[in-house]
């Protein structure tokens, strides 16, 4: 009996020792379809990826051109450093030798490691911007610098005597979070360069290009011992070159003018909206941001009192003075009961309820009628006519010549300035914080309102083309987007124009001094000084000329410069004679 005992008990044992193989097999067939049938792809990229290391080249920028082909923004070939972390056996020894080859600090090396770091195996910058001359010494060195590597960079250049820095923009390197907040992280790598401001920014898409990329075998030292012949290489692609509206000639002399001096000037060309030069002043040099800066250079500039690095002409607001004059002379022409021949007197001041407005002629200047008034500059007679209109509608004609709203320029981080309504000025005076004695500051561009000079531009070019102007651009695409379209009558067309005219011709015009007396020329303006309640008052001329049937428009713009008709003007005749002689080489 007891040795039946044992045979059923070894049985047992037998059948258990069956069943948990049969489990286990079970089990191994399982993983094993789970990872080479269903996780191939997996396991494959997996394995992929420790045998083969991919290497990303860097393309190349798209150029940017003036309107004639001439180079703004190139390219200069300079080389990075870079180390394969899974590949250095004494990296602070490599490091050092490295510090005292291109004679940058240790410590400066180290950090780059940490800040690109990705992976064991993946190339990580430890430096930039080096020469030819570094490059070839670091070679005679090769045998100490095991997983050291360089590769060819390609970084902005500026081949051009112009700097047009805020025009053209600068570019960025890409750091983490800038990668990590894109829409598309996997445009960039870290270290890649990406469009910050200006032009660079605002065609990011067309001038980026596209990487090149390399699939190198490495061994089990992860060292690369060849190519891998079934991932064909992927030569980089430059990205695209773009051809500006701006005539470097032009460029050259704005640059020139503005100097010395602070504030904003553009020219252009009214009736396609075609920028041919604007500067921002103080400015920088574009140079500034291709990585070869110090940090002491940077903070002069960063810190700068005057804001160097602040684009004026798209980002800079400021009341606009007597230039918008003839938009209150819109609103006037537009009642058919007034009467642009009648006379008022100025006396130099004007009682308006509780307050007492000046104009600037302290002495009065007699009587005048609206063609009279706007020759020369006079307030008073603006005062007197105005005060029977509404807020609203004066807010409404600025509205409709493009003060209030971007004016779409393809430079990012345009402002729209400020028009005043009465819902602006009850929200912020109270609905009896203010009086109708606004509406006589607005309509001689004082007060509230606030515009940048780009708008202006585009009021400019409004005014010489009769509301037919395309939008302000830097860059001619295949299609600008629609303007606004003030719809004056003909009546009113023609007598701003007729009254421009004025202020230049005219013995006691206050933009005289804007004429170059060049036969064939007329020239059409108005001058401005705003008042500014942080110093003394911005100088304005703004207007057109008109040589051999073609306009070209400008605005000039002298912060704290005094006198529109003193200061400014002369500076827009200077540009006038300069744009002649322009053509006159370019017609030979």
């Amino acid at each position: 009996m007891m040795l039946k005992a044992d045979n059923i008990a070894s049985l047992r044992q037998y059948y258990f020792a069956v069943g948990i193989t049969c489990v286990l097999i079970t089990v191994l067939i399982l993983r094993f379809f789970q990872i080479q049938i269903l996780g191939y792809a997996q396991y494959s990229q997996k394995a992929n990826t420790n045998r083969i290391r991919k290497v990303t080249t860097s393309a190349p920028r798209g150029l940017i051109l003036d309107r004639n082909g001439q180079i703004l923004v190139d390219n200069l070939p300079t080389y990075i450093l870079k180390a394969v972390p899974g590949e250095l056996s004494q990296k602070g020894k490599t490091f050092g030798l490295i510090s005292d080859i291109i004679g940058l600090d240790s410590n400066t090396v180290l950090k780059n490691y940490k800040k690109y770091y990705r992976g064991r195996f993946i190339q990580t910058r430890l430096a930039k911007d080096l020469t030819f001359y570094q490059v070839s010494k670091l070679e005679e060195n090769r045998l100490n610098l095991e997983g050291i590597y360089y590769q060819q960079f390609p970084e902005r250049y500026f081949p051009s005597d112009v700097k047009a820095s805020h025009i053209l923009g600068y570019v960025r390197e890409v750091d983490r979070s800038i990668r990590e907040s894109s829409t598309n992280a996997n445009e960039y790598e870290l270290g890649d360069i990406i469009g910050w401001t200006g032009l660079e920014r605002s065609y990011e898409h067309f001038l980026k290009g596209q990487r090149g990329v390399q699939f190198y075998q490495v061994d089990a030292y992860g060292r690369e011992v060849g190519h891998v012949a079934d991932f064909p290489p992927r030569d980089p692609e430059p990205g695209q070159n773009i051809i500006t509206t701006i005539d470097i000639n032009v460029q050259k002399k704005l640059e020139y003018i503005m100097e010395e001096r602070r504030g904003v000037i553009i020219v252009g060309l009214p009736e396609t909206g075609e920028i041919l030069g604007a500067v921002s002043a103080p400015d920088y040099k574009p140079e500034l941001f291709t990585g070869l800066i110090l940090e002491n250079d940077w903070n002069s500039v960063l810190y700068h009192p005057e804001k160097p690095l602040v684009n004026r002409f798209s980002q800079g607001l400021y009341p606009p003075g007597s230039i918008v004059k003839m938009i209150t002379a819109s609103v006037m022409m537009d009642n058919p009961d007034f009467d642009p021949h009648a006379e008022q007197i100025c006396e130099g001041v004007y009682q308006f309820g509780d307050r007492v407005f000046a104009c600037w002629y302290t002495t009065g200047h007699g009587s005048v009628n609206l063609t009279s008034s706007i020759l020369h500059s006079c307030d008073i007679y603006f005062y007197k006519t105005i005060q029977y209109y509404e807020l609203a509608k004066l807010a409404q004609y600025f509205r409709l010549f493009g003060f209030g709203q971007p004016t779409g320029v393809d430079i990012v981080g345009e402002l729209k300035g400020t028009v005043p309504t009465a819902s602006y000025m009850n929200n912020r005076y109270g609905r009896f914080g203010w009086s109708k004695g606004a509406l006589l500051n607005f309509c001689i561009g004082q007060g509230e309102i606030l515009v940048t000079p780009m708008q202006v531009f585009n009021y400019v070019n409004l005014l010489a083309s009769r509301g037919q102007a395309l939008r302000p651009h830097f860059v001619n695409v295949d299609q600008i987007s629609e303007n606004i379209k003030p719809n004056l009558n003909t009546e009113t067309w023609d007598r701003i124009i007729f009254d421009m005219g004025q202020v230049i011709t005219h013995k006691n015009g206050t933009g005289k001094r804007a004429l170059p007396l060049i036969p064939g020329m007329k020239v059409y303006g108005k001058t401005g000084t705003a008042e500014n309640p942080h110093g003394e008052d911005h100088a304005w001329f703004i207007g057109w000329m008109n040589y051999h049937e073609k306009n070209y428009s400008i605005v000039v713009l002298l912060e704290n410069a005094g006198s529109g008709g003193v200061v400014a003007a002369p500076v827009a005749r200077e540009v006038f004679k300069d744009i002649v002689k322009v053509n006159q080489l370019v017609s030979r």
